[in-house]
């Protein structure tokens, strides 16, 4: 397959759509959680919140840079299999098909990365304690 983006806008594109994927998972949670019998469902959702506000923030970075860049994201077709996206830079165009549960794959190696990301606090934050 030809590619007409570099590596680079491919990465930030593709991280922007699997982000927003995983942004939905986990507002779809969250939801969950709220209305579950759960006793200590808090806890819970104090986490997800976190994570959330953590890829809300590096959605907003990915958007300034692909405002920069002139990068866009469109979802093209979905069907049981595959789902297509059409990833635009600075009039260049590149379709890519992505298998359905390839997708889940990646987006669930991000929720894990947040998930990390907020239960483990950072050396900076660790410093003053």
């Amino acid at each position: 397959m030809m590619r007409y983006l570099n590596k680079e806008e491919l990465t930030i594109a593709s991280r922007f759509l699997f982000l927003s994927m995983t942004i939905i998972v986990i507002q779809q949670d969250i939801h969950r959680f709220q209305n579950s019998e759960l006793k200590l469902k808090d806890a819970y959702i104090g986490v997800l919140k976190n994570m959330e506000e953590k890829a809300l923030q590096e959605r907003r970075q990915l958007r300034k840079v692909m405002l920069q860049k002139q990068i866009k994201v469109m979802k093209l077709d979905r069907n049981d299999s595959f789902s297509s996206y059409l990833f635009l830079c600075q009039g260049r165009e590149e379709k890519r098909n992505y298998f359905n549960p390839a997708i889940r794959q990646k987006v669930k190696a991000i929720f894990l990365e947040l998930m990390q990301k907020s239960l483990l606090p950072d050396q900076d934050d660790s410093a003053g304690i």
